[in-house]
């Protein structure tokens, strides 16, 4: 994912907002079809401007340190509870729009705003393992990905994302990504640790080191299948024992300074054709049932994409852990600071 200059765009976004027809997004990095926003902006005349985050930790710290000039943002949905306990979610009403019904009642999944008064499920996907097949051959599980190095002397990378590492220990170690329990994070923690040694750095720069052949394996996020469709030896696979699963919803937030602009975008987002093209771009998943049958047929038949009821039985979602949230802070600064 791309993080761009927060200086540079904040002061861009600012000379926007006081336009008249204008609306700014903040997203991850490249989670959003640029043909949407054309598209938006042809059929409205609303200019849109686009800055990007790489973790819910990002967004909601520079929200907090009084980022202005945003309209949406899209948290994944734990953060999404967080930012409305904190107040910094404007209500939008979306669910009376009539092109509501088009949302899978399964992606209502924030636990502070059941019935999407405030934001709209916008996507969904999982995080799972890429690896060269050619150079680590077939692996199934997470014991076979934290064993490549030995087996093979290639490197492994994962996330530089705290619950995600985490969860990696949580679901070995049979228990919930969500637990709240003291010994259950130490049993995580010391899973990871044990593995340590043969993950070669956290980053976000995954996708770019497998294709230029610097690793063999990656903790990443599904979407990026996108980029491997002409190289068949890189494979995307979720471990066996266990893996997660995200939804980001699209939020506006109270400061926002165009709300009337920022809910055009949610209900032009709501129609199938829009959030298809999201799908097609993005190689994940969509809250639009009308959308799941405009996708490629690529995507509708990739297992590893449009996964079955099965696999799904074996994935995890994040939720808000509130206070708990310290123990995995240093949770993961023991992680990350040890020899």
């Amino acid at each position: 994912m791309k993080v761009c200059g927060l200086a540079a765009s904040l002061a861009l976004v600012a000379g926007v907002a006081q336009a008249e027809g204008a609306l700014a997004l903040y997203n991850w990095g490249d989670y959003i079809n640029p043909e949407i926003l054309s598209k938006f902006t042809e059929e409205t005349g609303i200019a849109v401007t686009l800055d990007t985050y790489s973790s819910n930790e990002e967004m909601l710290a520079k929200i907090q340190a009084g980022a202005t000039g945003y309209d949406i943002v899209f948290p994944s949905v734990h953060m999404n509870d967080i930012m409305l306990k904190l107040g910094l979610l404007e209500k939008t009403d979306i669910n009376l729009s009539p092109d509501f019904r088009n949302i899978d009642p399964a992606n209502l999944r924030s636990k502070e705003d059941p019935t999407s008064s405030y934001c709209l499920p916008y996507a969904w996907g999982t995080v799972g393992v890429f690896y060269n097949e050619k150079v680590t051959g077939p692996i199934a599980s997470w014991a076979d990905f934290f064993a490549i190095p030995e087996k093979t002397g290639a490197k492994i990378i994962l996330l530089d994302d705290m619950r995600e590492v985490l969860a990696i220990g949580l679901i070995a170690t049979g228990k919930s990504v969500n637990s709240t329990d003291p010994a259950d994070l130490q049993a995580a923690t010391d899973y990871i640790l044990a593995h340590k040694a043969s993950v070669s750095a956290f980053t976000y720069d995954s996708m770019a080191l497998l294709t230029s052949g610097d690793i063999a394996a990656a903790h990443y996020f599904v979407g990026g299948n996108v980029l491997f469709t002409e190289m068949p030896d890189i494979k995307y696979m979720l471990p066996s024992e266990g893996a997660t699963m995200y939804q980001e919803n699209m939020c506006v937030l109270a400061s926002a300074p165009d709300k009337e602009n920022a809910k055009k975008f949610m209900e032009f987002y709501l129609r199938p054709e829009i959030a298809a093209l999201n799908v097609a771009q993005q190689f994940n998943g969509t809250a639009n049932m009308p959308a799941r049958e405009m996708i490629p047929d690529a995507i509708k038949s990739n297992p590893n994409i449009t996964v079955s009821a099965e696999t799904l039985m074996r994935l995890h979602i994040f939720e808000d852990i509130g206070a708990a949230l310290k123990l995995y802070d240093r949770a993961w600064n023991t992680i990350r600071t040890a020899q």
